[in-house]
């Protein structure tokens, strides 16, 4: 029951991060959590949760970090439209807005949590957040 409770605390972890380090380690819990069930004892599942989350992180997190410094032109979907310039279409200040990026309209909000984006103004796109756009003025 412990590894099963560890591999959801690191993968909540990892979904709130989303850096691609805490994921190697819930699965390397759940390969302990499977050790342990299969009979073996606690020092063995310790072993088992230790060397195949240092495999997978060895393995998983030079990949992972590769997409991250991918050039913004070889960039895919919402990773390809930060930088872009978007046109406020309607008021943006921390309880929200709309900017058209791309020809589609986008929720967003400001980068900067008090700043405020009047409607016609150009705008960058500094981050995506789901299917909302932080931006700040051009």
């Amino acid at each position: 029951m412990f590894w099963v409770l560890l591999a959801v605390i690191l993968a909540v972890g990892e979904v709130m991060s989303l850096s691609l380090f805490l994921a190697p380690f819930a699965l390397g819990a759940l390969a302990g959590a499977a050790a342990e069930l299969a009979g073996a004892g606690s020092a063995i599942a310790i072993i088992v949760f230790l060397v195949s989350s240092g495999l997978l992180f060895g393995f998983v997190r030079p990949i992972a970090r590769g997409h991250m410094r991918t050039p913004a032109q070889l960039r895919t979907g919402t990773a390809a439209l930060v930088g872009k310039t978007a046109l406020v279409t309607e008021r943006v200040d921390a309880d929200g807005g709309a900017v058209k990026l791309e020809g589609e309209l986008w929720s967003a909000r400001p980068y900067v949590p008090d700043e405020v984006i009047e409607s016609g103004r150009r705008v960058h796109v500094v981050e995506i957040q789901g299917a909302t756009a932080l931006v700040s003025e051009a």
